[in-house]
C-alpha cells in the first residue's frame, strides 16, 4: 500500500459491496451493509464527546466502535489496561471521554454508552465513508517510566500503510478472502492492527470472538470457512502443544508478544502444518518488521523504516512511522532492512562481567523438555559492602521434573553464573491476555516461596 498524499482520503474499509462479509460471530456472517449500518448507528449513541475510550471485549463490537468514532471525526482511547489509577490518568489527558462498552455491568469510572442490542438494518445506499489520511484517529498508550500513561497518536493513513506491508508479508492477494481468528485483544497494539485494521484495511473478515483455551481456539477456528488464519501469540501456541489438539486447516499462524522460540515455532510447524510468521513491534511504532522464525533469527523491516543507534540507544524512523522512536530493545543492525533482536534494554543483566537478557534466559528455561512454563526474574541483594547485588531467581512451571533436573538442563545451556538461586517450582505463571506476566504477579509468586 502506498502512502497517501496528506490531502488524500483513505476508505474506512476495503470491502466492495454490501454482501461482503467483515465479519463472523459464532459462525454466522455479518455483512458489509450491516456493518456499516451498525457504525451509523453507535455514532448517533455517541455524545458530544471528542474522545472514546472503546472498552468492547467482543472484537465486532470494537470494530464497530472504532469506526463509529472515526467516521464521526472522535478519537479512540486504548490503553491495554483499565484500572482506577489509568482511567484517573486518562480524565487528566482528555477531560471529556466517554466510555463505550458492551458490558452491562461495566465499572469503568467514565459516562458511559452501552453497545447496541440487536442488529442494525444494512445501510442505505451502498456509501463507504472517507476518511482523511493525517486524521488523528487513535491514541494509545505506554506506561513510560513513572508508569503514567503516555499517549500516542495514530493517523488513519499510517496504520493503513502499516497494514497494508502486513498484508504483502502475509502473502495476502486479491484472489482469496481469508477469515482471522485472534486469541489477543483488541486493545492491545498487535491485535488492534492485526485483527480488527488488517482485514477492515484489506477487505478480508475477523472472528468477533476471542478464543483462550486450546479447546475453544479449535472450535473458533472450526466455526470459519478456509483460509483461516491464527493471530496468537507464544503463550497460546505453547498451550496448543501441550494440549495435542488436533486444529482445521490453516493457512498461517501470526505470533507476536514476545519472541517466539524457534523450537516452538518448529513444533507448531510440525504439528499443525502450517508456516508460522512473526511480527515485531511496539506500542509506539507499530508493526514494523517481520520473520519466519525457523527461517533463520535476523528481522526484515517494513519499507523505508530504518533502524539508527547512537550513544547507546536505538532509534527506528521513516516509513510509516509518524517520528524517530526509541526502543525498548537491543537490536543489531545486519543489513540496511535486516536486524537482530538481542534482547529488551530493560532486560539486560550484568553478572560477574558477563552480559545476557531475560529473554534469551527465559527462551533457553522454556527449550528444556517438560518445562510448561517459566520465567527468570532479578532480584538485587545488599552486598558484604552495602551495595545492591544483581542475583537471578527463576520461577518454573514443570510437573514432570523436579529443581535439580531443570538445573540440571540449565546447566547445559547457560553460563554457570546466570543459574537462578532460588529455583522455584509453581503450579502455574498467571499471564495477561497478550502473554505478559504483571509486575505484581511475578513479586506475589516469588514472595510465597
Amino acid at each position: 500500500m502506498r502512502r497517501p498524499e496528506p490531502d488524500t482520503a483513505v476508505p474506512l474499509l476495503a470491502h466492495a459491496s454490501a454482501e461482503d462479509i467483515v465479519a463472523y460471530r459464532r459462525g454466522e456472517p455479518i455483512r458489509a451493509g450491516r456493518f456499516l449500518g451498525d457504525v451509523a448507528r453507535v455514532a448517533a449513541l455517541l455524545p458530544a464527546s471528542r474522545h472514546v475510550l472503546n472498552a468492547c471485549q467482543d472484537r465486532y463490537h470494537f470494530a464497530v466502535g472504532l469506526a463509529a468514532a472515526t467516521a464521526s471525526g472522535r478519537k479512540s482511547l486504548l490503553p491495554s489496561t483499565h484500572t482506577p489509577e489509568v482511567i484517573r490518568q486518562l480524565r487528566l489527558f482528555a477531560p471529556d471521554a466517554i466510555c463505550l462498552t458492551d458490558d452491562p455491568e461495566c465499572t469503568i469510572d467514565l459516562p458511559r454508552v452501552v453497545f447496541p442490542g440487536g442488529a442494525s438494518p444494512p445501510s442505505g445506499a451502498w456509501r463507504i465513508p472517507l476518511i482523511a489520511a493525517e486524521a488523528e484517529v487513535a491514541y494509545v498508550f505506554t506506561s513510560g517510566t513513572t508508569g503514567t500513561p503516555v499517549p500516542h497518536a495514530k493517523s488513519w493513513g499510517r496504520l493503513g500503510d502499516a497494514v497494508g506491508v502486513e498484508a504483502t508479508r502475509l502473502g495476502f492477494d486479491g484472489s482469496r478472502r481469508r477469515t482471522i481468528v485472534a486469541t489477543v485483544p483488541p486493545q492491545h497494539m498487535y491485535g488492534f492492527e492485526s485483527s480488527v485494521l488488517l482485514p477492515l484495511f484489506s477487505g478480508h473478515a475477523f472472528c468477533a470472538e476471542r478464543p483462550f483455551f486450546p479447546s475453544d481456539i479449535a472450535a473458533t477456528l472450526a466455526s470459519v470457512p478456509a483460509p483461516r488464519i491464527l493471530v496468537s501469540t507464544p503463550v497460546h501456541l505453547r498451550a496448543l502443544i501441550a494440549a495435542d489438539i488436533d486444529l482445521p486447516e490453516l493457512e498461517l499462524i501470526v505470533s507476536a508478544t514476545a519472541p517466539l522460540a524457534e523450537t516452538l515455532a518448529a513444533a507448531v510447524e510440525a504439528r499443525f502444518q502450517v508456516p508460522v510468521l512473526e511480527i515485531y513491534g511496539s506500542t509506539e511504532t507499530g508493526q514494523i518488521a517481520s520473520r519466519r522464525t525457523t527461517a533463520g533469527a535476523e528481522w526484515q523491516l517494513w519499507p523505508g523504516v530504518r533502524i539508527e543507534i547512537r550513544d547507546g540507544e536505538t532509534r527506528v524512523h521513516g516509513g510509516h512511522l509518524e517520528m524517530p522512536t526509541p526502543m525498548g530493545d537491543v537490536l543489531e543492525a545486519t543489513g540496511r532492512d535486516r536486524f537482530l533482536l538481542k534482547g529488551r534494554s530493560c532486560d539486560m543483566v550484568n553478572i560477574a562481567g558477563k552480559r545476557s537478557s531475560l529473554a534469551y534466559l527465559n527462551h533457553q528455561l522454556t527449550s528444556i523438555p517438560g518445562v510448561v512454563d517459566g520465567v527468570f526474574y532479578i532480584k538485587d541483594e545488599a552486598g558484604p559492602d552495602e551495595r545492591a547485588v544483581s542475583r537471578l531467581g527463576a520461577l518454573v512451571v514443570a510437573p514432570s521434573l523436579d529443581a535439580a533436573a531443570i538445573t540440571a538442563g540449565l546447566r547445559e545451556r547457560l553460563d554457570p553464573v546466570f543459574l537462578p538461586r532460588p529455583l522455584l517450582l509453581v503450579p502455574e505463571i498467571q499471564r495477561n491476555a497478550t502473554g505478559k506476566i504483571p509486575s505484581h504477579v511475578l513479586a506475589a509468586l516469588a514472595r510465597g516461596r
